[in-house]
């Protein structure tokens, strides 16, 4: 499974006592930072560009907050019973909505008769407008959050698309975000209960630990209030939340990924390979999906 190295969650070397000084730190409520105009006019467009393999499938393509042009495939099973049960998926940094692991995934749902959006993250695929490096300690890394807080408008704007569909149970929505589309769907499944079973696959919390001795600054705190898993993913329950991570992930720290769970309430399960990130068991991984969404959507 390809996807791009970054240095988002390397805390190997990070004293234990900053794990416990941000497990204690007070949560912020950032949950209204993510409110957005409801009734901002989509101004979608939806065109069939295949209708075989068993599925039909769109190009999709509406209006996000900030004025931002979404691209997006939707893809619906042909012999399944309409309204149909939706899948959101989600790739990782540096890779776009067709990569090969998410298109594995694509088959899978498309397989056990679910819908699947999918959508590509902010400045990724076919919405790439620039090539700065994505760096949340250096560079441009206000620019490297925004990517980041506008792919969770993207999101919930996905879910007023979905509302339009006839095809779709809006009512049943599940989300399967890996990597970056795992950190950045925990905020997006936590803002929006219209989402109704969320699978977080090779994601952690507590980001600011990137940050070592100036993790407890609060300019530090401040600037990841918006963007850190941990500080939303409380608001998942009562929903059922599964994650599926890898122990010897070499980008995301294990560690982040057991304190994220601890923090998320019940119902919740996690499952672990044994494997690194890149390496990560799809052909395992996606089941477990798809029988989490059959049990809970």
């Amino acid at each position: 499974m390809k996807m791009n190295s970054w240095k988002l969650l390397l805390f190997c070397g990070i004293p234990m006592i900053f794990l416990f000084s941000c497990i204690s730190k007070e949560e912020i409520s950032v949950l209204k930072y993510y409110d957005y105009d409801f009734t901002l006019p989509l101004e979608d467009s939806v065109k069939l560009i295949a209708d075989s393999a068993g599925y039909s499938l769109y190009s999709t393509i509406f209006t996000s907050a900030h004025n931002k042009k979404v691209t997006g495939l939707l893809s619906i099973p042909e012999k399944a019973t309409e309204p149909l049960a939706v899948v959101i998926l989600l790739h990782g940094l540096g890779d776009r909505k067709t990569v090969d692991y998410i298109q594995s995934g694509h088959d899978f749902f498309i397989k056990n008769g679910f819908a699947v959006m999918r959508i590509d993250i902010a400045n990724h695929g076919d919405r790439k407008e620039h090539d700065y490096e994505f760096e949340l300690t250096n560079g441009y890394r206000y620019w490297t959050r925004d990517i980041i807080t506008q792919t969770v408008f993207d999101l919930r704007r996905t879910i007023d698309f979905i509302q339009t569909r006839p095809e779709i149970d809006s009512n049943r929505i599940g989300y399967f975000g890996i990597s970056l589309g795992g950190i950045i769907g925990t905020i997006f499944c936590s803002v929006d209960d219209r989402v109704k079973v969320p699978v977080i696959a090779l994601a952690g919390g507590n980001l600011s630990l990137m940050f070592g001795v100036d993790a407890l600054k609060d300019d530090t705190k401040d600037f990841f209030s918006i963007i850190d898993p941990i500080n939303f993913v409380t608001k998942i329950s009562p929903r059922p939340i599964l994650m599926i991570n890898a122990e010897n992930d070499e980008v995301i720290n294990p560690i982040t990924s057991k304190l994220l769970f601890r923090k998320a309430k019940e119902p919740k399960k996690i499952i672990w390979y044994q494997s690194k990130h890149r390496d990560l068991p799809i052909d395992k991984a996606y089941p477990e999906g798809v029988k989490w969404f059959q049990q809970y959507l």
